[in-house]
């Protein structure tokens, strides 16, 4: 973990109040680092939610036919998992089965995943890190990435995101290779 503890009890407790202040119940959220704090560190400060990740959310919603993908798509797309999601959570199906319902899509697995995914260099503060020596975690693992052929990387963390993106264009792979939440996929192909 990374920055000031009692700030974030602080804000936590502060979070907490407010929410509760509003009736809520239900949390969903797009980012498995806020999943991970929701779920896991807020019940120590009285935050007792129901916390849920997006892919949890839509696969759900899919699984539940209240929503669709009508639209295919001919690509060949790999999922990134990220270590929030995947490995402090066990949340490795959602995204995958939400993966599996787009239409006319070629799904293949990067070589180390699940358990034994390779961080995008997002998680433990790397992001805001300017990397002196050597090459940097996020093009390592594009490179496996890229060695699946697919065109299209499937994440579920802005994290990832945001890092598969600036190591894209390092790369200068932006003709061959884009990445996109899977939440953003889902509504790219509903119409």
């Amino acid at each position: 973990r990374l920055g000031n503890e009692y700030l974030f009890q602080m804000q936590a407790e502060k979070n907490i109040e407010v929410m509760k202040g509003y009736g809520i119940k239900k949390i969903v959220t797009a980012c498995p680092h806020c999943y991970q704090t929701l779920k896991h560190e807020y019940p120590q400060f009285g935050g007792d939610f129901e916390v849920y990740h997006h892919s949890e959310f839509i696969a759900e919603l899919l699984k539940e036919g209240k929503l669709s993908i009508p639209k295919g798509t001919g690509e060949v797309i790999t999922y990134h998992d990220s270590c929030y999601l995947g490995r402090y959570n066990g949340l490795y199906q959602p995204p995958r089965e939400i993966l599996g319902r787009i239409p006319e899509a070629t799904v293949v697995e990067i070589e180390r995943n699940r358990e034994r995914g390779f961080c995008c260099g997002g998680g433990g503060g790397h992001m805001w890190l300017e990397e002196t020596t050597g090459r940097r975690i996020s093009e390592l693992r594009l490179e496996q990435v890229m060695a699946t052929k697919a065109q299209t990387i499937a994440t579920a963390c802005p994290y990832c995101l945001q890092m598969f993106d600036d190591a894209i264009r390092a790369k200068a792979a932006e003709e061959s290779l884009k990445v996109m939440d899977i939440a953003e996929l889902v509504e790219k192909l509903q119409s």
